[in-house]
């Protein structure tokens, strides 16, 4: 894989060969996937419901991306869970969270739990599947927001991050680094299954100025458990962020690009170290 994404992913001054897999990450742009097959896979494999908001979209352009996005999330579920995308039962919590419903054969029990969460801005769709944990994804286009949109961010945040954030003054930089708390923020919060039920200056990130989370102070209904964080840059000016709790031993990445029609090679990488609360004793950082 590219040494900058190695380097992204890792954080300042380190890099690290994955032990394990238990992130994966499908990047698909809306053009990802032709309209005329997009419609004939969702006539195929989407829900009523999935079916009925889709019709729904006054637009055809953002009735093509629902089903780009939702065709993706049905596809990249039926490689990791064995079954076919039309079988898959997708419900949603009391928040809104879609999930997947746990499988009954004894072969998807023994594998864990699938957990997912899906994201898309600017032509791209972000989705991110992770075993025997929760996960919260988010993408943005730097080139994507106007100067209201990034001072809505600004003000949004916390202090320090807004004064971090403005540090370079208008322009690129600034409404680059605002993206960068902005996605950290967003995957966070869908991790915990809030949305934007949590106030986004109640929880903080300390950023290096390239890429990497340095520190994280949790908000404090969450002060029990360290988190893993990544920030990515799969595309040029496309900003990827995961969040993940952080689990014992190494965290790995496999992260994918297009539409999942096989099992072709990922590129992979290793998450950064637990960030926030401190890792229990005996448990591995």
């Amino acid at each position: 894989m590219p040494a900058d994404l190695k380097a992204l992913a890792a954080g300042p001054g380190e890099e690290r060969e994955p032990e394990s897999a238990p992130v994966t990450l499908w990047l698909c742009p809306n053009d990802g996937l032709d309209p005329e097959t997009a419609r004939l896979l969702a006539g195929h494999w989407l829900d009523a419901k999935e079916q009925r908001t889709a019709n729904k979209f006054l637009f055809e352009r953002d009735r093509l991306q629902y089903l780009v996005a939702h065709t993706l999330v049905r596809r990249a579920l039926s490689l990791e869970a064995g079954h076919a995308e039309a079988e898959l039962v997708i419900w949603r919590s009391a928040r809104g969270r879609p999930f997947l419903r746990p499988a009954t054969d004894r072969l998807s029990q023994e594998s864990g739990v699938l957990d997912f969460n899906l994201s898309h801005a600017g032509g791209y769709n972000l989705l991110g599947i992770v075993r025997q944990a929760r996960i919260g994804v988010d993408v943005e286009r730097v080139d994507d927001r106007d100067q209201q949109a990034v001072a809505t961010i600004l003000n949004a945040v916390s202090a320090p991050e807004r004064a971090w954030a403005e540090e370079p003054g208008p322009g690129r930089e600034r409404d680059r680094r605002a993206l960068r708390i902005w996605t950290l923020k967003e995957a966070y919060s869908k991790a915990r299954g809030l949305g934007l039920g949590i106030p986004f200056d109640s929880f903080e990130f300390t950023l290096d100025d390239e890429r990497g989370v340095l520190a994280f102070t949790p908000p404090a209904d969450d002060e029990a458990r360290p988190w893993r964080f990544a920030e990515l840059e799969p595309v040029p000016g496309v900003l990827v962020a995961v969040a993940v709790p952080a689990a014992e031993g190494e965290a790995a990445v496999h992260l994918n690009l297009g539409f999942p029609w096989s099992r072709s090679a990922p590129q992979q990488f290793a998450l950064p170290p637990p960030v926030g609360a401190p890792v229990p004793a005996g448990r591995a950082a």
